[in-house]
């Protein structure tokens, strides 16, 4: 699958000048309908995981760029071969090669996971897994022309505000899975959305951004929804029968984010991607290219990303100690076949509670009942490896509680600047 490397090779600001010219929206259709998806088996995994980067001594100081990619040159070879790039606010992601089942890939991560850490410490620096950045306003130090592009562009649509926390002040944990066989692609892809709702609210870890509560579990979420629906929002069509066609539709409707003239410019005025490739309007002067069109489906940011494999974005970043049971807990339910069918039942009544799950989490009684019976599902196939992670999430979804839960009772207990110190590794 090529997780990490199509991952990096989407971030480019790169595009071909000599790619060949889209026939029309209808050839674009196309060209994203053959290649969103792959026909195989399930098995694969590959991760990605955002860490906020603080600096313990001073929590409010948003470490630069170029002191990220001071410690990031020390960086040895991380012995699970995950990639290493610099979000637009400084979180710094790891991006894992694909792995053989969930266990392996876990295993990976965590190590690269502690390698990054310990380069990051001896800098003087923290790695923060939450949701949200809690403390610090938003702030880009990416230097890249994308984000800088994307930074115009959300302003020009009246979404800056949103738009500058997506970017500089959200992290996640990203599961990417196989596709599956053709035949099962509607059921796979309708169950990956529906799961979000439940998973939301087991993860959510992000009660406070820029220093203040926002009355969500999961901010990073509301952040998301904040955005417009045609970039951000699910893919699924009326019936999601055809997962392929609905993301040919999904993307073609989207606005244009940004066009290559060559560095990224971004497109202030509303124009669908099928509008350009059908000649109605020219951007840079000119029809887009298959680059453009590739490059075009970058810049969509759906719960569930179809990339030739199923990118699954809507959960927060969590601890160490938690993130292995959930992406152990959200792969089995999607790629065993007989917990998905129980899956798909039990996340039924809340498959469309989005923004119940960001703003109570388990507090709602639905998705309590729905999130002890997923993690009860899930725990049945766990390794040993991953026992103690799995009682832990257990406990804490038999409790009614999520990561924020702890959050917000330490940042009441100790402060906010002690409780995100402590986060960052400079607790004593």
């Amino acid at each position: 699958m090529g997780f990490a490397t199509a991952t990096q090779a989407a971030r480019s600001d790169q595009s071909c000048a000599d790619d060949p010219e889209l026939a029309g929206a209808a050839a674009a259709a196309r060209m994203i309908a053959d290649g969103c998806l792959g026909d195989g088996p399930v098995g694969t995994v590959g991760l990605e995981i955002e860490a906020h980067c603080f600096d313990p001594a001073d929590p409010h100081r948003r470490p630069g760029w170029a002191e990220i990619q001071d410690v990031l040159r020390t960086l040895p070879r991380l012995p699970g071969g995950s990639a290493v790039t610099v979000e637009p606010g400084g979180a710094v992601e790891l991006s894992s090669p694909p792995a053989a089942g969930p266990a392996a890939a876990i295993a990976a991560m965590a190590a690269d996971r502690a390698v990054l850490r310990a380069a990051f410490a001896g800098a003087g620096l923290g790695l923060v897994l939450l949701g949200t950045d809690p403390l610090r306003p938003t702030r880009r130090i990416n230097p890249g022309a994308r984000y800088a592009a994307m930074e115009r562009f959300f302003a020009a649509s009246h979404t800056g505000s949103a738009g500058a926390a997506m970017m500089t002040a959200t992290a996640s944990v990203q599961v990417n899975l196989d596709a599956g066989p053709r035949s099962g692609w509607a059921d796979r892809v309708r169950l990956a959305h529906a799961l979000g709702p439940v998973m939301v609210a087991i993860s959510a870890n992000s009660p406070l951004l820029g220093g203040e509560p926002s009355g969500w579990r999961s901010t990073r979420q509301r952040v998301w929804s904040r955005l417009d629906s045609a970039r951000c929002g699910p893919i699924l069509g009326v019936d999601g029968t055809d997962p392929a066609a609905d993301w040919a539709h999904y993307a073609l409707k989207a606005p244009v984010m940004l066009v290559h003239a060559p560095d990224a410019i971004p497109v202030t005025r509303y124009v669908p991607f099928a509008d350009w490739a059908d000649g109605r309007v020219l951007l840079g002067d000119r029809r887009p290219t298959e680059a453009d069109l590739r490059y075009h489906l970058t810049t969509l940011f759906p719960p569930v990303r179809p990339r030739g494999w199923l990118e699954i974005r809507y959960l927060d970043s969590v601890d160490d100690m938690l993130w292995p049971a959930i992406v152990f807990t959200l792969t089995a339910l999607l790629d065993e076949p007989d917990l998905a069918r129980a899956a798909a039942e039990t996340v039924a009544p809340v498959a469309t509670a989005w923004d119940v799950a960001a703003r109570d989490g388990l507090a709602d009684r639905r998705l309590y009942t729905a999130a002890n019976r997923l993690v009860s599902l899930a725990a049945e196939r766990a390794p040993d490896t991953l026992r103690t992670a799995m009682d832990r999430l257990a406990g804490m979804v038999e409790s009614g509680r999520c990561p924020a839960d702890d959050f917000d009772d330490r940042v009441r207990s100790v402060g906010l600047v002690p409780a995100v110190t402590e986060l960052a590794g400079g607790c004593g």
